[in-house]
Order: structure tokens, then C-alpha cells, then sequence
């Protein structure tokens, strides 16, 4: 039986992506702050902080009690509008979506080079390609989590492990703030494209496409304004 471990499965697309593979016959190991509200015979629920300080035991025991691990799926994630009163915000951001992200590699991927094989995927964003004055450490966590995860890639892959970075534009969930969510998409869809991605192992992965390419277009506009408003 294939064992996933799914880090952020509260709510959104961790939580629909643990409800689809519990569905095709996956054994699920949960982590994240507040249960899932999930009973199943194949699932097991661990209550873990990403920003905690015990949070690698808490993920070393969760994998030890798995066994062998097939698959990983980095999908806490945070991020706020700027607020000047509480760039502290900012700061969270950055401890979850970037930290949280390099410190589920440090356990997990030695433990997929000792078994020869597994598969991590982090669900990073669009946004990893635009300087965002509305959202700065969500921006900048998704680059830095980008970045990462692919170069990361390209060192494991010929030693048998996969490493999937699958950037979302807008999707369906209390993530998506601002008044303006082009191309927004559904969970559903997204864990669509998640499904895909486990099967095909494919490095990067941008959808919507269309916003994919929306995002490349405006990059240098995005930086440009950055240093406009600067001045």
C-alpha cells in the first residue's frame, strides 16, 4: 500500500488532497496545527506547528510510524496582505511557506535517499515570480520556496528522488485574498492537477497555464513599479 504524508491538511487543497488519496487506497499521515476532521482506517492525524521547535521530531516520528514513505506533500501555507502595524505577518509568512518547507526537507529527504525512491512535492505559486508591495513575504517566500525546491531537484532526481514544484494561480480558498482573482480555480481542480503531477513526477508544474504566462508577462512590470515607488 503507498503511504503519503501531507503537511497542512487542515482545510483547503491539503485537506481535499488527503480526502482523494484516502479514496484510491493511499494510507495518509496528516501534520498540521488543528486536526482534519478526518476518520479513516488508513489515516493518522499528528498535531504539528511548522514553526515549532519540535516540529522535525514530531515529522521524524510521524515517518517512522509510516514505514516507508512513497510520497510528501509540503502544503501549509500562509500569507497576508502588507500591514505596517504587523509586519510580523510578513514575517510568519516566511517561517511557514519557506522555512517550514526547508526544514520538511532535512527529515525527509534522507530518509528517501536510505530507501531509493520517493517523492516530494511543494505547492508553491504564481506569485514566486512578482515583486508584490501587497503582499511581500508571501512573494518572496514563494520565490525563495521555488527556487529551492527545483534546484533541490535537480540533484535528487538521478539518485531516485522525485521533487515536484507545482506553482497554483488563484485557487478557491481563504488563501486567496484581494479584490481582483483572475483564472481562479477550484480545490477540486487543483487536487486534479496534484493527481497529475504524482503521476507523471514532473519537476515544475505552472497552472493555470494562461496565468502562468500572465505572470512571466508582467515580472519586470512588477519589479519596475517596486523601484518606482521608491523614488
Amino acid at each position: 500500500m503507498r503511504h503519503a504524508i501531507i503537511i497542512g491538511n487542515t482545510d483547503g487543497i491539503g485537506l481535499a488532497l488527503t480526502r482523494r488519496l484516502l479514496g484510491d487506497g493511499w494510507a495518509v499521515t496528516g501534520l498540521s496545527r488543528r486536526a482534519a476532521g478526518l476518520e479513516h482506517d488508513r489515516y493518522v492525524h499528528v498535531a504539528a506547528d511548522v514553526t515549532a521547535a519540535g516540529y522535525p521530531t514530531e515529522l521524524e516520528r510521524a515517518y517512522a510510524a509510516a514505514g516507508r514513505i512513497d510520497l510528501c506533500v509540503y502544503a501549509a501555507g500562509i500569507g497576508e496582505l502588507l500591514d505596517l502595524d504587523d509586519l510580523a505577518a510578513q514575517t510568519r509568512a516566511i517561517e511557514v511557506n519557506l522555512l517550514g518547507v526547508a526544514r520538511t526537507v532535512e527529515v525527509v529527504v534522507p530518509r528517501m535517499l536510505a530507501a531509493g525512491g520517493g517523492h516530494l512535492v511543494g505547492l508553491s505559486s504564481l506569485a514566486d515570480a512578482l515583486i508584490s508591495p501587497e503582499a511581500p513575504g508571501y512573494a518572496a517566500s514563494k520565490a525563495g520556496m521555488s527556487s529551492f525546491l527545483i534546484a533541490l531537484g535537480a540533484v535528487l532526481r538521478p539518485r531516485g528522488v522525485a521533487v515536484s514544484t507545482v506553482r497554483f494561480g488563484f485557487v478557491d480558498t481563504k488563501m486567496a485574498k484581494g479584490a481582483v482573482r483572475p483564472m481562479m480555480i477550484t480545490v477540486d481542480r487543483a487536487v486534479d492537477v496534484l493527481i497529475r503531477c504524482v503521476r507523471t513526477r514532473q519537476a515544475v508544474v505552472s497552472y493555470p497555464r494562461r496565468m502562468a504566462l500572465l505572470a512571466a508577462v508582467l515580472r519586470p512590470v512588477s519589479r519596475f513599479q517596486a523601484r518606482s515607488r521608491g523614488r
